[in-house]
């Protein structure tokens, strides 16, 4: 018996070797499968907080945006208020009864409406006529170039680059 016994554990040690190298074999290809699914995952999360970062950067853009354009109503609103204060201050001047007060309370709504990134579009007599700005409310004879600013009925306006208002002109033919 002890001879068959030391040949069993004869035999148990020369199968070992070739387990080991198996259970080697079989670790290591576990490792790489292991190591394949790590790098995997570490690229998408990657890719995930690179998109997140993106995506914040891109809605702090919109976010601005509605800020920047937010009071627009309202200003559309108190530019109408500014054009009847014009007409006024006009009526008055003819009439001789301006008060330098109400020039004064003029000047602080338009300087109000400026810290809010309004700007008046400035329109001269003799300027080409820009589309992009400008209203061509009427054609006239004049002795200015053709398609040039005769003249200026209405202020035009743009709030923070954004055109809200065209300057309405007339245009020589």
């Amino acid at each position: 018996m002890a001879e068959e016994n030391k040949e069993k554990l004869a035999e148990e040690e020369k199968e070992k070797p070739e387990d080991k190298e198996e259970l080697e074999s079989k670790e290591e290809d576990e490792l790489t499968k292991c190591q394949k699914e790590r790098d995997e995952y570490l690229e998408g999360w990657k890719r995930a907080k690179a998109d997140l970062i993106n995506y914040k950067k891109d809605e702090a853009k919109r976010f601005e945006a509605v800020v920047k354009f937010a009071n627009e109503s309202i200003i559309r609103d108190l530019i109408n208020v500014l054009d009847s204060f014009d007409l006024a201050l006009v009526a008055l001047e003819k009439e001789a009864k301006a008060e330098k007060g109400i020039y004064l309370i003029r000047a602080q709504l338009e300087d109000i409406l400026k810290q809010n990134g309004l700007e008046r579009i400035i329109v001269s007599v003799g300027q080409p006529f820009d589309p992009a700005l400008q209203e061509a409310i009427a054609t006239v004879e004049s002795d200015k170039p053709s398609g040039t600013v005769v003249e200026e009925v209405e202020k035009g306006y743009l709030l923070n680059g954004k055109l809200i208002r065209p300057a309405r002109v007339k245009v020589a033919k």
